[in-house]
């Protein structure tokens, strides 16, 4: 038996928004619309997405760390399309020999992007 990758299931408040934010934000593809059901998907990432009305945004801890290549041609075009990064998530080396930066999505979902050096 072997793993083969990993899907995150994070909550959503409003499935449109969300779906703007990851289509015309960061640039990922509907993979499928099942109502309260979304999976997105951008170059091996696949995120899913669950309807959670009642959420409260403060109180969302979802969290998910992407490896990426090119993290500061990444960084850089974040930067250009206005997307906010967090602001305890700046692009810089980490102890752990990775670079990184975080953004939060529209329901305050913690995305982490991470290069190791």
């Amino acid at each position: 038996m072997n793993l083969l990758t990993v899907c995150p299931k994070l909550p959503m408040r409003i499935k449109a928004v969300t779906i703007d934010f990851y289509q015309n934000k960061l640039d990922f593809l509907i993979l499928g619309d099942y109502g309260d059901y979304v999976l997105l998907k951008k170059d091996e990432i696949e995120i899913h997405f669950f309807s959670f009305a009642e959420l409260i945004p403060q109180s969302n801890y979802g969290q998910v760390y992407i490896r990426v290549q090119d993290i500061a041609n990444l960084y850089q075009t974040f930067l250009q399309r206005n997307i906010a990064i967090h602001p305890n998530g700046k692009l810089e080396l980490k102890p752990w020999k990775q670079q990184q930066f975080s953004i939060l999505d529209p329901d305050n979902n913690l995305l982490t992007f991470g290069e190791s050096l």
